[in-house]
């Protein structure tokens, strides 16, 4: 089975509320449906999330290139050339998420043609993920209010705090609020976005060194190469790259380095192809692994548990699987469900997930 065409459709659905971090903020899901259609009729999907503050991607720049450089090399592909399409798209710089969801697309597409879940031909696992979710900045009454309803609608009990804001007090005031109102009853870790310096970071943590917290992320930029050493050696809980390490060579390197002693997999940076090596090179190094959300719609968190369910080593942290629930809508017909703090991965072959034909329609940015 072939791939005949790879096809990248604007959509825009409003959030309820934005989600506000340090390096930026979100209003609406401005994402990007990617359809690869092979020469059999089978449709594979995924979601590309642009995150210009990050990655330096648009919508527009993701559509460009995957209509115009990633399509042309890929087409007449077979679905199991999977290590073909990853060195060709290689050959272009960044593009992370288009790169990644071409490939989960890809991936989708061989699971319906077998017949087969995407989480069985990954490892299969399990079924399900605990699902941590995270809180972005706000009032420390209204953050708890926000975990409060969290915790009672949902029953998901960990929590990802959004800091690195200035001064730090505003936000160790706000995971201190957090803990204070739910005791042991919940797991926090914090998530600073590159916001503080390495000292601020480092005087943060020490006034919440009291909270039991999980584990603190990207506090400090990564190319304060001296000054994250130094704050890393100083922590004593691990310590997350995220968007410091899009490739397994990143990892590698803020490892060795001394710049991090935990990893964030993310399926909409790395794909499947590529989070399977970095997993696979985070279960050598003996690191811990936490499934991390890169804003996604429904489609990309189908994407991230079906991923997170299928390795041991995945299942034993939540992951970050429930941004979507702050976006007025979506695009799948059957709406994903958290039930008792659990996601489970949809039923079926492939991701398991369905485009709801009206609803693309609606929200799409290209009519």
């Amino acid at each position: 089975m072939k791939i005949a065409a790879v096809e990248a459709i604007p959509f825009a659905i409003p959030y309820t509320k934005p989600l506000k971090f340090a390096s930026g903020e979100v209003h609406s899901a401005d994402h990007v449906l990617v359809r690869v259609h092979t020469d059999e009729g089978i449709v594979g999907v995924a979601e590309a999330p642009p995150r210009p503050y990050t990655y330096g991607e648009t919508q527009d720049g993701i559509i460009a290139v995957i209509r115009q450089i990633f399509a042309p090399q890929l087409v007449g592909l077979t679905l199991t050339e999977r290590e073909v399409v990853t060195a060709r798209l290689a050959r272009t710089v960044g593009n992370p998420t288009a790169k990644a969801a071409v490939d989960m697309a890809i991936w989708d597409a061989l699971g319906r043609s077998l017949d087969v879940s995407v989480n069985a031909l990954l490892g299969g696992y399990t079924d399900r993920m605990r699902v941590s979710h995270m809180l972005g900045f706000d009032s420390p009454e209204k953050m708890v209010a926000e975990a409060e309803r969290i915790v009672d609608r949902y029953g998901i009990r960990t929590f990802k705090v959004k800091v690195g804001r200035r001064p730090v007090e505003l936000d160790t005031a706000v995971v201190r609020a957090l803990r204070g109102h739910f005791g042991d009853t919940i797991e926090l870790y914090v998530d600073g976005n590159r916001g503080w310096t390495a000292a601020e970071s480092l005087r943060a943590m020490k006034e919440m060194a009291d909270l039991d917290l999980l584990f603190a992320e990207e506090l400090c930029p990564a190319d304060d190469v001296l000054g994250r050493r130094w704050l890393v050696g100083h922590l004593d809980v691990p310590f997350i790259a995220d968007e410091s390490v899009p490739t397994p060579a990143d990892v590698t390197r803020e490892v060795i380095g001394g710049s991090a002693t935990a990893i964030s997999i993310k399926t909409a940076r790395t794909g499947f192809t590529g989070s399977r090596r970095v997993h696979h090179l985070a279960e050598g190094l003996g690191l811990e692994v936490v499934i991390g959300n890169q804003i996604d719609g429904q489609i990309g968190t189908a994407c991230a548990v079906s991923f997170g369910a299928a390795f041991e080593l995945t299942t034993r942290r939540a992951g970050e699987l429930s941004n979507f629930l702050d976006m007025s809508d979506d695009l799948l017909t059957v709406p994903l469900r958290i039930r008792d703090g659990e996601l489970h991965v949809p039923p079926g072959p492939g991701l398991g997930i369905e485009i709801d034909p009206d609803k693309l329609d609606r929200y799409r940015a290209d009519r």
